[in-house]
């Protein structure tokens, strides 16, 4: 595995009040020169993946798309996403972070801006197929390589940092891609959603260049570690890890396969996807439906629900760690989320009201949901890691092809997104209680020799 060179012998201490001064200013320069990097990486990944949400206001007029079409070509994405979550996962382990993401992201970022030449159903649902395959491995690869730099007590935070992302780029993208197809409408005889593929597509590629030249594989291989901070890191690294078995590649893969736990993880993260899809793909349709016409209008409005899933991902994670608690930090804020979400369909056009209600329930779905990404990594071990985290994502991602499928064709069937919506908020409420009840307290490790609190 190529961040795993090996480091000198020697070990900085890390027990004394001196040494954790030390190993917190050596995890701090980590950050700042790992974290902006992934973040950004990560806005572009899902700006990508979810503008089709802004689009659709305009395509599906432009191109006669029913809601079904639409609801399809969203979450046909998942299906190669899907496919090839695990073998990507596993090659980065052999190539190494830099060239996996560099692949990603140049191929995704072509995929996307291509989407703006789409002109049929069938276009539609070849180019969300690739662009599914082009990205597949980048969120797990992600979740992965934190692991090579971070020990489980402090990847609660990062894992939350990352994924503030998610919701940066619903309070960034609604009014960027509003003001994209309102004022570039009609520019050079294009749509203003043809231009909000290639604005937001093609820097993609650039960034992918980027992620190659300034992202090391690893501690060891980073240029602004010295050796005595490369030792700190790799001892605190294996003090996490100390006492697991080591396999290969097709034991891994066996075991991760084999562990019942696997199954339960990956049915919670399907209900963490069908909830986090749900108000990315169809936010702009309901914000549209409290009758709010102009498009721009509508990317502001959607702003404000990603504001509040902004604040919950940094508010959850952060209390997370804080009380060495992950079960009730992710299971009962997708409860609370999933009942906030529900409610909005009792109370029709009364736009403070549902306002209100959906910035409940992004806080929520946004903070629980990034939060669970902490828990594989320190339940399944370093070595069953590469093919557990993906096997858990590669299953789980099918909550993003489930709910905007199922919503777009009962939309198109009943005229109202309510029924699926209701349908959605009772699987992710099961969800959380299964995180609850069917999680063992004994799983979750928060740190090295800790246990999880009794909360």
């Amino acid at each position: 595995m190529i961040p795993a060179r090996p480091l000198p012998a020697s070990a900085v201490p890390v027990d004394s009040a001196a040494g954790h001064v030390v190993e917190d200013t050596v995890f701090r320069k980590i950050s700042w020169r790992v974290m902006p990097l992934v973040l950004i990486a990560y806005v572009f990944a899902f700006l990508d993946r979810i503008n089709i949400g802004y689009a659709q206001l305009q395509m599906k007029q432009d191109l006669a798309f029913s809601d079904a079409v639409y609801g399809l070509g969203a979450g046909i994405f998942f299906v190669t996403y899907l496919l090839f979550e695990v073998p990507s996962n596993l090659l980065l382990e052999k190539i190494g972070a830099r060239l996996t993401f560099l692949r990603i992201m140049v191929l995704w970022g072509i995929a996307s801006a291509a989407t703006a030449f789409v002109t049929a159903p069938w276009h539609f649902y070849v180019i969300r197929m690739l662009l599914g395959l082009f990205e597949a491995g980048f969120f797990p690869g992600i979740i992965l390589y934190l692991t090579y730099w971070y020990p489980s007590q402090r990847r609660g935070r990062v894992t939350g940092l990352f994924l503030f992302g998610m919701p940066i780029t619903g309070v960034l993208g609604g009014p960027l891609s509003g003001t994209i197809m309102s004022g570039m409408e009609g520019l050079g005889g294009m749509h203003g959603w043809q231009w909000l593929f290639l604005v937001e597509g093609l820097p993609t590629v650039l960034l992918g260049f980027v992620l190659y030249r300034m992202l090391p594989n690893g501690p060891a291989r980073a240029p602004w570690l010295n050796t005595a901070e490369k030792v700190l890191v790799q001892s605190v690294l294996d003090a996490d890890h100390r006492g697991e078995a080591k396999a290969g590649h097709q034991g891994r893969l066996a075991a991760a396969l084999a562990d019942p736990k696997t199954y339960v993880l990956a049915f919670v993260y399907f209900c963490c996807a069908c909830a986090v899809y749900t108000l990315t793909f169809w936010l702009p349709t309901m914000i549209k439906g409290l009758g709010i016409a102009p498009i721009a209008t509508i990317g502001w409005y959607t702003a404000v629900p990603y504001i509040f899933g902004a604040l919950g991902v940094l508010v959850i994670s952060r209390s997370s760690d804080r009380f060495k608690e992950r079960r009730w930090h992710v299971g009962g804020t997708l409860v609370l989320g999933a009942v906030a979400l529900a409610s909005t369909s009792f109370l029709g056009a009364a736009v403070v009201p549902v306002m209100v209600l959906l910035s409940v329930a992004s806080f929520c779905i946004f903070g629980g949901g990034s939060l669970f990404w902490s828990i594989p990594p320190t339940y399944l071990g370093r070595d069953a890691a590469a093919a557990g985290i993906a096997v858990i994502s590669s299953l789980g991602i099918l909550g993003g092809f489930v709910s905007p499928t199922l919503i777009g064709w009962i939309k198109s069937a009943t005229g109202s997104i309510q029924i699926g919506l209701l349908g959605l908020i009772a699987l992710v409420i099961g969800g959380g209680l299964t995180i609850l009840l069917g999680l063992p307290k004994s799983a979750v490790r928060v740190g090295p020799g800790e246990n999880t609190s009794t909360h």
